[in-house]
């Protein structure tokens, strides 16, 4: 998963074609959970381009796109909003694949 560098890059990549944006943290344990397994779900659904952002890092971006909790995803396609899976639940492979399938 590559992680976002700025702001210029995270419009780019939202208005270009379909990404996800995968909000984590370094500290975050649940966040930790979902790493083993996220390069199988970025294989299985290898039509989006899955982008991870620090929340630390980008925290008015976080803010301005309302994540209230981490692990979070929000999923664009050129520049339209495909979907959110936005809480302060842990998510398991499956709960992450089936949000990702109604997209």
């Amino acid at each position: 998963m590559d992680k976002l560098k700025d702001l210029d890059q995270f419009k780019e990549l939202r208005d270009s074609g379909k990404t996800v944006f995968v909000f984590m943290t370094g500290w975050c344990p649940d966040c930790h959970y979902i790493r083993p397994f996220m390069p199988e779900v970025e294989s299985k659904f290898a039509d989006f381009r899955f982008v991870e952002i620090d929340r630390d890092d980008f925290g008015p971006l976080g803010e301005a796109l309302q994540i209230s909790g981490i692990p979070s995803f929000v999923a664009y396609d050129k520049g339209e909003l495909l979907g959110r899976f936005v809480s302060r639940n842990r998510k398991t492979q499956k709960e992450i694949e089936a949000f990702l399938g109604e997209l």
